[in-house]
């Protein structure tokens, strides 16, 4: 495995493994066989909302998704947020052990905890470096959001 890239945060570094697709909603992508991808946050998504403690879905295996829509939910320290399709497709699975304990995804989100599998195309995803990129683009806003800072 190759060394990830880092986002720097400023007090938190984002770990980004180079082998895995990334998502603009902040989810990792790891291709697997027969046209399945498994989905999770990226270190990047799970330090802006700390401690995941709570996770619940509104769909269920084998159901048909588009594109943004809505398929669950999650509460963090930082807040209770909607979670949307990355992509659009079948979700395959879900991750049960996630449900049992969403604190999985806090100590091993690229191993462990998982979010779910599903089919689809992917070639909306992106590179590590395009990541990066896209983070650096959109991390001056992020911090105005995060400081409550929006029209200023």
């Amino acid at each position: 495995m190759a060394d990830p890239l880092i986002f720097d945060m400023g007090k938190y570094e984002a770990r980004l493994p180079t082998e895995l697709r990334y998502c603009r909603n902040h989810m990792w992508c790891r291709p697997e066989a027969d046209g399945v991808s498994r989905f999770g946050f990226s270190t990047y998504a799970l330090r802006l909302m700390q401690d995941v403690y709570f996770l619940d879905w509104c769909v269920s295996e084998g159901a048909s998704v588009a594109y943004k829509q809505q398929i669950g939910n999650i509460e963090t320290s930082k807040a209770v947020s909607d979670l949307f399709s990355p992509i659009a497709g079948t979700i395959t699975s879900v991750n049960s052990e996630a449900l049992k304990d969403p604190s999985i995804i806090n100590v091993s989100a690229y191993e462990n905890g998982w979010l779910f599998t599903m089919t689809g195309e992917t070639l909306g995803t992106m590179t590590a470096s395009e990541y990066v990129e896209y983070l650096n683009t959109n991390w001056e806003q992020t911090q105005r959001i995060l400081k409550g800072q929006m029209h200023e």
